[in-house]
């Protein structure tokens, strides 16, 4: 079993990685401002599903397969690219209907726990990160590694849920406020738009060292 003090330590780190500025939680808080908190609170909610993926790759030793190699990596990568693209498009021309709708598109709650899922899965640098931080928590002292992993993995994915749970419901309250006022949807979906292809082309640039 993982010594109290070394989990606490994991706990600690955990919170900062979540709370640092990347491609998820920028992912939860323009889908939180665009849709409001439900919405993302189920992005939250995919993206921790996508998060046991990424944990169970790593316990079961696939992710050192992924790292060497380099198609798999890509193919991987560029999926993700693709798909936040497509996001992109899809803001961009939700931004020009709203002027004539005065609405934004409905999303069901399947399509927004979909999107965080796909937004998680798609990203082989989660997989190479997990396999870079959840091992350094582990020792063969202290039980079977891929159990130990799976317990890291655990706390983290709960760990994430509150912080970026917490983002959704801040950018939420902002969304909602925003959209008392003229043309704030429209804004507010090229924004998201502008997010989704910046992620894109971060993502594109990844690579296996970086």
């Amino acid at each position: 079993m993982i010594p109290v003090e070394q989990l606490a330590t994991f706990i600690i780190a955990s919170v900062a990685l979540a709370l640092v500025p990347g491609p998820d939680n920028i992912f939860v808080l323009t889908q939180s401002a665009l849709y409001g908190r439900k919405a993302g609170v189920l992005v939250t909610i995919g993206l921790c599903s996508g998060l046991i993926f990424h944990t169970s790759v790593v316990a079961l030793g696939v992710a050192a397969v992924l790292m060497a190699s380099a198609i798999a990596f890509n193919v991987l990568k560029f999926a993700g690219a693709i798909y936040l693209l497509y996001l992109a498009w899809r803001a961009f021309h939700a931004s020009s209907a709203a002027l004539q709708d005065k609405k934004s598109p409905e999303l069901t709650d399947f399509q927004l726990y979909r999107r965080g899922i796909i937004m998680n899965v798609t990203n082989p640098k989660v997989s190479v990160f997990f396999l870079a931080f959840l091992p350094q928590f582990a020792s063969s002292s202290n039980g079977p590694m891929a159990q130990q992993i799976f317990l890291l993995g655990g706390i983290f994915i709960i760990v994430t849920f509150i912080v970026f749970g917490g983002i959704a419901l801040l950018a939420g309250s902002l969304g909602a406020w925003l959209k008392h006022t003229p043309k704030a949807q429209i804004y507010l979906n090229r924004i998201a738009g502008f997010v989704f292809a910046a992620l894109a082309l971060k993502l594109i640039s990844a690579d296996l060292q970086g």
